[in-house]
């Protein structure tokens, strides 16, 4: 049985955005639009439950930076068959890599490293490394970050050893690692690496990881939920870890935490997670607001950029078609992008007991976030499926930068050019290279064709902003329609270095008439 977000709490996400003017009351629309699919997002949570045999899961749906809808199936332990809550903590296991990248680029922001140093400055046992190659560089923080250090893809022994003691890890460090390519070169997942920064984090703050990352990271984000060792969360709301074999269930126990906490260790509850996730995807758009979050923006996009490329897959997706993905891993998160949106961040997270996933899509400015006390429960398809079912209400729209003043101005001296040539707007607004490309005689000339066959056009409502230098737009005519693209120069004042004008075709107009543009 799936219990839903109280309607209190979605109310108060629209009334909050309600209250804040134009802007707001558009976003209030919208979530109220998509939350049309929240019927649809529970039926493929609870389906997907039944189906895996999850003994409790819990997901929770994010729109521009609001937590508005949650729900849940399954219950948080089986002997008392006690029910999940949004303060249910479950472990969220590599997840946890986000945090310690956060911790990293907290410091490197305030000057005690950067990404570029030697991992062994830090870590010295790292500095009689045997690397595959003479030709090998050192091991840096950015091959760590990145996963790119060339140690061997380690998930079912690095699953094992959270409970490692800092002494031991030493010993393990000491003992050296094996490389299966050079650093630098290739993409292998590392929790062996990501154990080696949280000991960074550790020597340089001065401070144990867990300490750094609770007072420096969840403190200021209200993640007062959010533990790196189970026994400090409370029975009650601690969420029991299972795995199916032999058709039943069997009960997994809980790894303490330990030298490998910082590559998967964390546990916390949905209401928090939805914190952490809101304020990654805070990063989006880049912006002149109060930058007051524990790490800046900037820093949260760079996580969220490939930093490490990854071959491109292909897929069947959940409605039988071929799906492409290409990207790769940023820093403690993966970024990709499919036929459908062109920037998805995520990261899952498997131990034995649980399975959890975060994604967001940061042009459309939606989310999802899913725990499950299943080994490894892998809820990708069904956060597939749900993203689809936002889309379908025609409301998952992509976010359109902000154009800067230099193109709006533009775009209305290059309508008036389209409209009625006049040689001095032509001469002001153009690059030096634009009648160099084509000269204006010839510019003139196909404008006054296509006025004399299209007849009258008029100024564009809508503006299809590319970025805040580059855009496009599409005029109606008395007999058709006309698609203007123009892009403005590196020089100040940005000036048009490159315009296009092109008629579109019948049925075409008709969709750009239709569209508003």
């Amino acid at each position: 049985m799936v219990k839903q977000l109280s309607s209190t709490i979605v109310a108060a996400a629209l009334a909050l955005a309600a209250g804040a003017g134009v802007e707001g009351r558009a976003q209030s629309d919208r979530v109220r639009q998509l939350s049309a699919a929240f019927p649809d997002i529970d039926r493929l949570f609870a389906d997907f439950a039944e189906r895996g045999h999850v003994p409790g899961i819990t997901y929770g749906v994010l729109i521009d930076g609001q937590l508005v809808h949650t729900g849940r199936a399954g219950v948080r332990e089986l002997a008392g068959k006690t029910p999940i809550t949004d303060d249910t903590v479950f472990r969220i296991a590599s997840m946890t890599k986000s945090f310690t990248a956060l911790c990293i680029l907290k410091l490197r922001d305030e000057g005690k490293l950067a990404l570029d140093d030697a991992a062994e400055k830090y870590v010295p046992e790292l500095a009689s490394l045997k690397y595959p190659t003479s030709d090998s560089p050192k091991l840096t923080l950015r091959h760590l970050m990145s996963h790119a250090t060339g140690f061997p893809e380690d998930n079912p022994w690095g699953d094992q050893q959270l409970a490692v003691s800092e002494a031991e890890f030493t010993k393990m460090l000491a003992a050296g690692i094996p490389f299966s390519t050079s650093p630098g070169t290739n993409y292998e997942y590392s929790n062996y690496g990501f154990a080696i920064l949280g000991r960074v984090v550790s020597r340089v703050s001065g401070v144990p990881y867990a300490r750094y990352v609770t007072d420096n990271i969840l403190k200021p984000l209200g993640m007062s939920a959010t533990t790196l060792e189970a026994r400090n969360v409370p029975a009650d709301r601690l969420a029991h870890g299972y795995r199916w074999e032999d058709n039943q269930w069997r009960e997994e126990p809980p790894l303490p935490d330990g030298a490998f906490g910082s590559m998967g260790g964390m546990l916390t509850s949905t209401r928090d997670f939805g914190r952490y996730v809101a304020f990654l995807m805070s990063a989006w758009p880049a912006r002149d607001e109060a930058d007051t979050g524990p790490v800046k923006r900037s820093s949260l996009r760079e996580m969220q950029q490939v930093q490490r490329p990854r071959p491109a897959t292909a897929s069947v997706a959940a409605d039988g078609t071929l799906r492409l993905n290409s990207g790769g891993y940023g820093f403690g998160l993966g970024i990709r992008q499919n036929c459908d949106y062109r920037a998805i961040v995520s990261h899952t997270g498997g131990l034995p007991g649980f399975g959890s996933e975060m994604r967001w899509l940061p042009d459309e400015g939606i989310g999802f976030i899913s725990m499950g006390s299943l080994t490894y429960t892998g809820a990708g398809g069904v956060i597939d499926q749900a993203i689809a079912a936002l889309a379908r209400t025609g409301a998952l729209t992509r976010r359109q930068p902000a154009p800067s003043a230099a193109l709006v101005a533009a775009k209305q001296d290059v309508t008036n050019l389209v409209m009625q040539w006049d040689d001095a707007v032509a001469d002001r607004i153009a690059a030096v290279n634009l009648f160099m490309d084509s000269d204006k005689a010839h510019r003139r000339a196909q404008l006054d064709r296509y006025r004399e066959q299209y007849g009258v056009c008029r100024p564009a409502e809508g503006f299809a902003v590319e970025n805040a230098l580059r855009g496009s737009w599409t005029m109606t005519c008395e007999r058709g329609a006309l698609r203007v693209a123009i892009t403005l120069a590196p020089t100040m004042p940005p000036k048009v270095q490159y315009m296009n004008v092109t008629p579109l075709p019948p049925s075409a107009s008709a969709l750009a008439r239709g569209c508003g543009q």
